[in-house]
């Protein structure tokens, strides 16, 4: 699949309620969300046939929208649906989903106050995020350039498709530096996340994570969170500061497309992945994948 361009998958993409066959959902070059990043979007996986936490991931996407001033314009429950049966249509148990809603090409600038609220799924196979070899002995991180905005200049709370243009330019870097991802800190200097998961570290057996001011407080992250209280773990959330990584012995990260990986460095720092991190990936994958946990 790495060789065939997305725009030639096949298949079909639910656009605007209605399943369209995959090379016809197009859109207009001055579309808005092209030109101003008016434009939200979720990633979600389904396990076996099912979508995990479909539900969470279209509130999210709907207050998303409201963050970025529009309303989309399907309900939680249509749009359930809908990726429910894009799977079906699709032929994939296992895949992953990805809802997306933008301002369309009505009007030209940056005032687009009647634009139309444009909404697509589209559904295709995606493996691991990182390349398994890499993920079980914990992969590699950067340190980013740049760093995570104060939320007053920025809508942090939303899965805002803008919010990701630092992401891809300090992914690109790391990969071009032979990492894997990048470790963002926040404005303040702090440490806030990687490009695309939520992080977590260890210490003494109890987790530290950076409390989620200004960047999402993700899906995977809260999930994770709950496995871990579930083990026992204690799991502070607090400030930490990049001169800590020097203390922490195992460190991770998690998100619907990283799932749960460990990780070995972060620039000068240097972690084991350990009895927690196994734990936890162990746990998110028997909870995601219940039934195949179950016949193993």
């Amino acid at each position: 699949m790495a060789s065939v361009p997305f725009d030639q998958l096949d298949g079909e993409i639910w656009y605007n309620g209605e399943f369209v066959p995959w090379a016809d959902a197009k859109l207009h070059v001055l579309t808005h969300g092209l030109h101003y990043a008016s434009s939200v979007f979720e990633g979600e996986r389904a396990y076996g046939g099912e979508i995990f936490k479909l539900t969470e991931h279209t509130e999210r996407l709907h207050a998303s929208g409201k963050i970025l001033g529009f309303t989309v314009p399907y309900s939680v429950a249509e749009i359930d649906a809908a990726c429910v049966e894009l799977l079906k249509r699709q032929g994939f148990a296992d895949a992953y989903v990805r809802p997306i809603a933008w301002r369309g090409s009505e009007m030209m600038g940056v005032s687009a106050q009647k634009n139309r609220i444009n909404v697509a799924i589209a559904i295709w196979q995606w493996p691991s995020y990182f390349k398994p070899e890499e993920r079980l002995k914990g992969i590699r991180l950067d340190i980013a350039e740049y760093l995570r905005p104060d939320p007053r200049t920025a809508p942090s709370k939303s899965k805002a498709a803008g919010l990701y243009m630092i992401c891809t330019l300090s992914k690109h870097r790391a990969e071009d530096r032979g990492y894997a991802d990048a470790l963002m800190l926040d404005w303040r200097g702090q440490v806030a996340e990687a490009t695309g998961a939520n992080i977590f570290f260890v210490q003494d057996g109890r987790i530290h994570t950076p409390t989620p001011d200004c960047f999402l407080d993700g899906i995977t992250r809260r999930t994770v969170i709950g496995l871990a209280r579930q083990r026992g773990y204690e799991v502070i959330e607090r400030v930490i500061m990049p001169d800590e990584m020097t203390g922490f012995t195992e460190c991770f990260l998690t998100g619907t497309a990283a799932e749960v990986t460990p990780v070995s460095e972060i620039g000068p720092y240097r972690f084991t992945p350990g009895e927690i991190s196994t734990n936890l990936v162990n746990d998110y994958m028997a909870l995601v994948q219940p039934k195949r946990a179950a016949a193993e």
